[in-house]
């Protein structure tokens, strides 16, 4: 299976809980909070479980909470897909 790329991410943010018109997802996002793109807790947290779904995995929900930048998600997404495969 390919990785989870920062595409993958921001796709699923925007249908799993929208996207604020003040932010650019197009943009280099990786190192931004999540806080800054407008994502809370609830948001990320919809999108965890639609990637656990999505790609068969079980994200921890301590590494998660800890993951503040989409950076962070997709380094803890790309171990579980390793772990995975």
């Amino acid at each position: 299976m390919a990785g989870f790329t920062v595409e993958d991410l921001t796709r699923l943010l925007r249908e799993c809980a929208g996207e604020d018109e003040d932010v650019d997802l197009d943009g280099d996002i990786v190192n931004v909070t999540f806080e800054e793109l407008g994502y809370d807790s609830l948001a990320l947290f919809n999108t965890v479980s639609r990637i656990e779904r999505d790609h068969g995995v079980t994200l921890d929900d301590d590494i998660v909470t800890n993951a503040k930048t989409p950076g962070d998600l997709l380094r803890v997404v790309g171990t579980a897909l390793g772990r995975s495969a």
